[in-house]
């Protein structure tokens, strides 16, 4: 995920990072703005074609039509960054889970049961990992340091890991629990926070799972081709050769608004614009050693 100072406007303006539109639609812009070129010498200096031609008044087609384009992406983008927020908010909510689950933890259990607070803390930095690995939909696991941790179990990957981890970690309190270290009323203010990682890991994955509707997608995407094949049919007898540059301007806008809802419709993953999920899963883990040791 990509930081910037929002008052700095020339380096944005002049710096190109991996994931801009610019860099993506580089060929795209090209080959329009030899389209364009090529019809605007076969329409003036090939086919001599007059203002009066019925060709100019395509321009009022695009009037009409750039309203309903503009409304669409302008949904489609929202759309998005809703999505991509959620996540945000949903990742935001287990830093502040987890936070709260490690301090009652802390205040709960006896001073003395160190073995029992250190495992606690791991599992709770183990599921924001797994969390994340599931997300990725990676088969490697993360540990939570270089160190072996034999005491951790090991987990079937073929099945659901973060539920396995909650499960490991319900075990481990229903036990102390029964031994006397944690009370009912206790053990209910737990299980509320402990409850609320499935229910976040649940909420992640039906963004994950639930796309865009594919027929909503490559409608804009025709749509926005279509009208940029056809400006310059009626824009060579308004501006000549300045209809490239236009041409290629407008298709840029266009198709770089529904390139950014791409990007951000699914915040969990590798690209730039993703959701900084290993920095928050370190946010867990070093909480978790400040809390729980």
């Amino acid at each position: 995920m990509i930081a910037e100072d929002p008052s700095r406007w020339l380096k944005p303006v002049f710096q190109f990072h991996q994931s801009d539109t610019f860099r993506r639609l580089l060929f795209l812009l090209i080959g329009l703005g030899i389209y364009t070129a090529v019809l605007a010498y076969i329409e003036l200096d090939y086919m001599h074609l007059r203002d009066s031609h019925p060709l100019k008044n395509i321009t009022l087609m695009h009037g009409l039509l750039g309203f309903a384009i503009s409304m669409l992406l302008v949904f489609r983008t929202n759309t998005a960054y809703e999505r991509w927020w959620e996540g945000r908010k949903l990742w935001g909510a287990l830093v502040n889970c987890s936070r709260n689950l490690a301090v009652k933890l802390h205040t709960y259990l006896p001073a003395g049961e160190v073995a029992e607070r250190q495992w606690l803390g791991q599992m709770i930095a183990l599921f924001a990992n797994e969390m994340r690995t599931h997300l990725l939909l990676e088969q490697t696991r993360l540990s939570l340091d270089e160190r072996p941790h034999p005491e951790i179990p090991d987990f079937d990957r073929a099945k659901h890991v973060p539920i396995q981890v909650v499960t490991s970690l319900m075990q481990r309190l229903t036990r102390l629990q029964q031994e006397g270290h944690l009370s009912e009323n206790q053990m209910l203010l737990i299980n509320n926070d402990v409850t609320a990682f499935l229910d976040i890991c649940g909420a992640c994955e039906r963004i994950k799972n639930t796309p865009i509707p594919y027929s909503y997608t490559t409608f804009i995407k025709k749509f926005i081709v279509a009208y940029s094949l056809t400006l310059p049919l009626g824009y060579v007898f308004v501006l000549s050769w300045l209809s490239i540059p236009v041409v290629v301007f407008v298709f840029y806008v266009l198709a770089s608004l529904e390139l950014i809802a791409e990007q951000i419709e699914d915040p969990f993953g590798h690209d730039t614009n993703d959701l900084p999920m290993e920095r928050l899963c370190k946010t867990i883990s070093s909480n978790m050693t400040e809390i729980l040791g």
